[in-house]
């Protein structure tokens, strides 16, 4: 018997010291998810030594994957921004597009678009969540029911403040060019906090009124923004540096309000600088403007980083950043560089399809609601003709346009019937079999829509490959080549914050960054 209770003593004494040096660590009291549009990879490399602030902080403190691509085709802002906290591709989330044709309601939509919603703050019709099909980190953080929590988004975009956070978001805000004013929609809220339409009287971009984009190491400006406060100057913030600083401080005031990491669950903080993204569509990504912007991202997220830090502590907030795609060349300094690409016409491809269905089944007006590498098919004319048929016809005559890389109909994507490569698979995972069109066209690398600025939406890596940095409570610090996915997101971050896998989510644990 005394040998027994030593025994049970000494377990005892193991037992409290094994629990004071094995202390679980706190979880952390924000997620601050950081999205920068059409942010390439290689601005992390390419403009390193101009960076020391956000950027450097991101870099040397947290984990780093420099090998992370999305792995879904079109790589475009809604689609981008609806993978990050749900770990779902297109084919699993619903979001296809920016925007594409709803067969149910014979027309083009946005992926935000309802008719049901009110704008709150403007004027028209609001935009909401509705057609994302799968649950965000942010919504299982609430399902979860550990205590009080506020999820909060926020962009230039309507579509990057509202996708991001997910459907059971307190608040999406975005910026309305047509009066200079941040809104939301009756999805969230009935009318706007008084913190919200107190900012909105200051006028906040009305600061830049007339101002010259002066780059940051000097020298002549850039741009100068127009003087008189109307949409087109609304529209130029946002294509300037301003755009992000003007969303950083509407942060600040969101923290500070909505007492941000101050509640008994895990807050969620979405933040999507769209400047650069407008930025990069009108300079291209080799121009001294992206390469200013960037450096002032690095800039912005300091100031970002160093207020949470003094309202709640940078310990307590847990960071991740990346990008909804990428961008190549302008295809003026592809040429210069003796590097294939060029623009090519939506319109050329709708005109194809339409010629080559009403010489082999009849005349009508085949092609519905183009949109770049998605074409739909009149629905009827299909049932009447024949559906795999008329899709058939139309994939093999836009096989023989020039500077077209591979055709798939809806047939073969839902057969599975790909070329087991990058560019099969992401046109397979960006393919939704409800919402997904009847063609999708693959164009060769370095070609795209358009006709005087820079696009993007191909499965080449200058489009998939970006950021994907970790910092903060549970993350490991340090560079990791592994291959990556954005969709690994995700789950990583449900892990950490130990909350159910969002529903759709196709990824995997970045356990190399987690400590054992």
């Amino acid at each position: 018997m005394k040998k027994t209770i030593l025994g049970l003593a000494a377990y005892a004494s193991l037992s409290c010291i094994w629990a004071q040096t094995h202390v679980a660590p706190a979880r952390p009291k924000l997620l601050l998810m950081i999205a920068v549009d059409q942010f390439r990879y290689d601005y992390l490399t390419r403009f390193r030594k101009e960076y020391n602030s956000g950027l450097a902080q991101l870099l040397t403190q947290g984990a780093v994957f420099t090998n992370a691509n999305y792995e879904h085709m079109p790589t475009v802002t809604a689609v981008g921004h609806a993978t990050m906290l749900t770990g779902a591709s297109p084919v699993m989330s619903g979001i296809v597009a920016n925007d594409w044709y709803e067969k149910e309601i014979g027309k083009i939509t946005t992926s935000v678009a309802d008719e049901k919603s009110e704008l709150v703050g403007g004027d028209g019709i609001g935009s909401t969540p509705k057609r994302l099909m799968v649950s965000t980190v942010a919504d299982e953080i609430k399902m979860s029911g550990r205590g009080e929590s506020k999820t909060i988004g926020m962009s230039l975009k309507d579509r990057s403040a509202i996708l991001l956070p997910g459907r059971m978001a307190d608040a999406s805000y975005w910026f309305a060019e047509e009066n200079g004013s941040w809104v939301t929609s009756t999805w969230y809220m009935q009318q706007l906090p008084k913190w919200v339409a107190d900012h909105n009287a200051k006028r906040p971009a009305d600061q830049y009124l007339g101002k010259q984009w002066v780059p940051i190491w000097g020298g002549s400006p850039l741009h100068k923004l127009p003087a008189i406060p109307d949409t087109m100057f609304y529209s130029n913030v946002e294509k300037s540096p301003y755009g992000n600083d003007i969303l950083e401080e509407f942060a600040e005031l969101a923290i500070e309000n909505e007492k941000l990491g101050q509640h008994a669950g895990i807050d969620v903080l979405t933040v999507s600088f769209s400047s650069n993204d407008k930025v990069g569509h009108a300079y291209g990504p080799d121009s001294p403007e992206a390469r200013d912007l960037s450096v002032r991202t690095d800039r912005v997220l300091g100031k970002l980083f160093a207020y949470l830090d003094k309202k709640i502590g940078m310990k307590n907030v847990l960071v991740a950043l990346t990008a909804d795609h990428g961008v190549p060349p302008m295809p003026e300094v592809s040429e210069k560089r003796k590097m294939p690409g060029g623009r090519l016409k939506d319109k050329d491809f709708a005109d194809l399809v339409d010629k080559t269905l009403s010489a082999k089944f009849g005349p009508g007006k085949w092609s519905v609601g183009k949109k770049g590498e998605q074409i739909y098919i009149e629905p009827a004319l299909l049932e009447q003709y024949g559906a795999e048929k008329v899709r058939t016809a139309a994939a093999e005559a836009l096989r023989n346009f020039p500077h077209v890389l591979r055709v798939y109909t809806k047939d073969q994507l839902l057969r599975g019937q790909i070329t087991p490569d990058k560019v099969g698979t992401r046109t397979a995972n960006g393919y939704h079999p409800v919402r997904g069109a009847d063609v999708v066209v693959v164009l060769e690398p370095y070609w795209m829509y358009g006709t005087d600025t820079t696009s993007h939406g191909a499965p080449f890596n200058y489009d998939t490959h970006v950021p994907l940095i970790l910092m903060g409570q549970g993350v490991k610090p340090g560079k990791y080549h592994q291959a990556a996915a954005v969709n690994d997101l995700a789950p990583t971050l449900a892990t950490i914050l130990e909350v159910e896998v969002p529903a759709g989510s196709m990824g995997r644990v970045l356990s190399e960054a987690l400590p054992h």
